[in-house]
């Protein structure tokens, strides 16, 4: 997970004709991208793990690339054009994003991995469409909620969130496309949102997925209740940062996942 993310306001600019809102803001390194509407919306850059460099990175994101729909528009592009059928995507963050490398063999025979560290539900929101609907999965993967409860893209209701997931599980139904509702891994706390204590907000969010699953005929995948400790963080072993799942955490969750998928395509 990013740490929490701070939105910044962007700078206005003023003009003989008056003064006009920019996408640019002080300290932007890639102030001279193209902005607009454009035939490539996305340049190369480095995306640096830590340091001034890492802030820099956050800061072009937040006011150029919200959703990040850049990171997966070359993969798509090629998965569309192979014209390979894809099964499932499974729509997340970090815990998505990192589960490919610990155990890529779930992602095969038409499994797709578009996680995305650090996002939240509306950056997600963002993308559905070009990682999810313009795939046109069987089923797609939903997993969502922890960094929206760290606040990495500000503060929000628990409502807001709701409906967020809403809107992303109403998107895939209305192209028919199953889904697969999961339920936000446990955490005790979150290391780069010291101040969150996040274990009863999780268990709280996760009953209110369950009941909507349930309500609308989607599958729920409990991770939750098979990772999680007294305390509601992860068990010991289970997590590297009492978040990111380790390969025995993912190897608790890959057969729950197997059987979810299997409850809402069959067999095939």
């Amino acid at each position: 997970m990013i740490r929490a993310l701070v939105i910044v306001v962007a700078s206005l600019a003023t003009f003989s004709g008056g003064a006009l809102a920019q996408s640019v803001v002080a300290g932007d390194p890639h102030a001279g991208d193209p902005v607009g509407i454009v035939a490539d919306p996305c340049p190369t850059h480095p995306n640096p793990t830590d340091g001034p460099g890492w802030d820099r990175w956050k800061l072009h994101m937040l006011t150029r690339d919200f959703g990040q729909l850049c990171r997966y528009a070359k993969q798509n592009a090629a998965l569309i054009a192979s014209g390979a059928k894809t099964r499932v995507v499974f729509m997340g963050d970090s815990i998505t994003d990192n589960w490919i490398g610990a155990d890529d063999t779930l992602f095969t025979n038409g499994v797709v991995d578009r996680g995305i560290s650090g996002q939240t539900t509306p950056q997600m929101l963002v993308r559905f469409r070009a990682d999810v609907l313009a795939l046109k999965p069987r089923a797609v993967h939903i997993m969502a909620g922890t960094n929206d409860i760290a606040g990495n893209t500000g503060a929000a209701t628990m409502e807001t969130v709701q409906g967020n997931i809403e809107t992303m599980a109403e998107l895939a139904r209305a192209h028919g496309i199953k889904v697969i509702l999961a339920s936000t891994p446990p955490a005790a706390a979150f290391r780069w949102s010291p101040a969150m204590k996040p274990a009863g907000q999780i268990i709280a969010f996760n009953a209110w997925l369950r009941a909507y699953a349930v309500k609308n005929g989607f599958t729920y995948v409990d991770y939750h209740a098979a990772l999680a400790g007294p305390d509601g963080g992860m068990k010991p072993g289970y997590a590297s940062d009492g978040v990111h799942p380790t390969p025995q955490g993912y190897a608790v969750m890959k057969p729950l996942a197997l059987a979810a998928i299997t409850k809402t395509l069959g067999r095939q």
